[in-house]
């Protein structure tokens, strides 16, 4: 049977892992964000009361 024979499978299946681990992580790796995130400030804002009556 053909189909147990691992010699072309094999060789297909390494070359699949070689381009996966070795040619696309730098890939990925070098995308940079277009709007890069900014700190908020810590300081807390005062809040008005809600003054109006209910009834």
């Amino acid at each position: 049977m053909p189909q147990l024979n691992p010699a072309p499978w094999f060789a297909i299946m390494m070359f699949s892992w070689l381009v996966f681990l070795i040619f696309l992580p730098p890939k990925v790796m070098a995308h940079t964000f277009p709007n890069e995130p900014t700190s908020q400030s810590t300081q807390t804002l005062k809040t008005k009361i809600w003054t109006w009556p209910w009834h």
